[in-house]
Formats: structure tokens, C-alpha cells, sequence
């Protein structure tokens, strides 16, 4: 079968040039003034350090005005499973962590029922910063933010994200659907399942929703177990 070239290669050698060299700069650039983002292949762990160094002073938004420190998100990106929170709180804030307050215990205890801790799992926000008085993100900024979840997302290529809370599941899934709809079942985001359920603040505050958690949680255990998560570092996707 005769080998089928790509019509671009012909131009090129139309101007009397048989070799070309394109510098991984150039490539990055001309992605991102398309719209694209290119992944540099540096392994997970390097892409997000670099992609956390780049966050660093980041200013595209009304909410780096109010922050004391943004929070990338924290754990193994290598593991396969992404917990994505809506904001940081008051206590994130602080620290620089994600989930460390009275939710995030209260998160910690949960995932612990699956045997699941902070090593076989990462967790992030849709916003990076916290928005004052804990409100809700607004459109524009968990527009300009999720572009860096979007980035985190592509390199560590999870096997399953969890949702927790109605705004984290309407900016992923992009729906105003009720999460009381959403969960109980998978959705996508891109090619990666995606499963929806309360928000530990929502349990600090109704606990009748703990079982309709632990529903949840029994349903993410079963699917870790099909396909093989958590991953071990270093494990092929």
C-alpha cells in the first residue's frame, strides 16, 4: 500500500527545503494562540509542579485581589482519581490547602471508608483562590480558573473524577441540572467518568444526606475495583 503523505510536507519541499526543525516553544505558543494547550512531556509529577509554578501570582481574575494564597490542590496526580471541590475556604486560604477545615476532615473520614486517603487521590477546586465571604464563584471566574483545572485534568489523565457539590458538577458536566439528578450515576467530562455527590459542607450541615453519600461512595469503590484504582505511580494510562 503506498504510504498516504501529509500535503503540508509537499509545500515544504516545494520551497527547496527537505529537513525542518520546530522548537517545542514555538509548538507551545502556536497552541495556545489556536486555543489549545500541549502537554510537554516531562512525566505528571514534572507537569504539575511547572503548571503550579506557573499559577504562582497569577492575576486573572477579581479574586487574586481578596486571596492570602492560592490553592493548586494537593495529593498523588499519578493515582488516577480526582476529587474536584468548588473553592477554597477560609481555612485554605490560609494554609494554601485544599479540604483542610471542617470539611475537608469531614472528607477525610468519608474517602477513609473506601480506604482512600490524600496518597491515592488528588483534590482541587474549580477556583484556585478563595471568593470572599466562602460565595459562590461567579461565571467569568470559574471560567478564567477552570482553564488551569482543564490543564491539571490533561496531565494527570484521571480514570474517574468526583463532583462534590452542586457547583463543581454544573462547571464540569456545564449543566444546570440539581445535583439531587446528578448523582446516582456517571457522567463525563471529555472522555473521564465523572461521578456527582454532596459536598461535606452540605453534610455538616443536613446530615440525612450522609446516606445518600455513603450510597455514592459504595458506587465509586465498586468502579475503582473494575478498572484498577488507584493506580501505582508510574503505571501506564
Amino acid at each position: 500500500m503506498a504510504e498516504v503523505r501529509d500535503p503540508f510536507w509537499g509545500v515544504v519541499e516545494s520551497f527547496g527545503v527537505d529537513r525542518m526543525f520546530v522548537l517545542p516553544e514555538w509548538v507551545q505558543k502556536k497552541a495556545e494562540e489556536e486555543g489549545e494547550h500541549v502537554v510537554p512531556s516531562e512525566g505528571i509529577q514534572g507537569n504539575m509542579a511547572a503548571l503550579k509554578k506557573e499559577l504562582e501570582g497569577c492575576m486573572k481574575c477579581q479574586l487574586s485581589s481578596t486571596r492570602k494564597n492560592i490553592v493548586f490542590g494537593e495529593g498523588n496526580p499519578e493515582a488516577g482519581i480526582l476529587v474536584v471541590g468548588e473553592g477554597p475556604g477560609a481555612t485554605e486560604d490560609e494554609t494554601g490547602r485544599p479540604f483542610v477545615g471542617r470539611s475537608g476532615k469531614l472528607l477525610d473520614k468519608i474517602f477513609a471508608s473506601i480506604d482512600l486517603n490524600r496518597e491515592k487521590l488528588f483534590i482541587a477546586n474549580i477556583v484556585k483562590c478563595r471568593p470572599p465571604g466562602n460565595r459562590t464563584p461567579s461565571a467569568s471566574e470559574s471560567e478564567i480558573c477552570g482553564k488551569f483545572l482543564k490543564r491539571q485534568i490533561e496531565i494527570m489523565k484521571p480514570g474517574i473524577i468526583v463532583a462534590l457539590g452542586a457547583s463543581a458538577a454544573r462547571t464540569l458536566l456545564n449543566t444546570r441540572t440539581g445535583i439531587g439528578l446528578l448523582r446516582g450515576e456517571f457522567h463525563r467530562y471529555m472522555d473521564t467518568p465523572v461521578l456527582v455527590t454532596y459536598h461535606p459542607a452540605a453534610l455538616l450541615r443536613s446530615p440525612a444526606l450522609k446516606r445518600p453519600v455513603w450510597e455514592d461512595m459504595k458506587r465509586l469503590r465498586s468502579f475503582m475495583e473494575k478498572a484498577g484504582l488507584p493506580r501505582e505511580s508510574g503505571e501506564k494510562q
